[in-house]
């Protein structure tokens, strides 16, 4: 059943710009019916089209700031320099490996 009530309280709260209290007293599922005094139901579409075109508004902004996020984030990936391979070897055996490849390196210049 329909409360034109309702209707009445939501244009009070609108015409009082507290939007906050409207939407939790009801204003975003209301719908007029055709018994509704015509101003409060003009006031009542009006108010839920301009928070519907806000709310649409706030979600291409948080995409749009992720997007921006995760492009910065991939471009600061390209230009960091890469990572060094660290060894799963004992920092003892990387030691020898490395002497070992060092001296190898020497008799292939010879």
């Amino acid at each position: 059943m329909h409360d034109c009530r309702l209707g009445e309280r939501l244009a009070q709260l609108l015409d009082a710009d507290d939007v906050d209290a409207a939407i939790e007293a009801g204003l975003v599922a209301f719908a007029p019916c055709p018994a509704c005094d015509e101003v409060v139901a003009a006031k009542i579409v009006d108010a839920q089209a301009r928070l519907a075109k806000a709310w649409a508004a706030r979600e291409r902004y948080r995409a749009r700031e992720a997007r921006l996020a995760r492009i910065a984030a991939e471009r600061a990936a390209r230009r960091s320099p890469p990572q060094a391979q660290k060894s799963s070897l004992p920092p003892a055996a990387a030691a020898v490996l490395a002497r070992a490849k060092a001296k190898a390196a020497q008799r292939g210049d010879q």
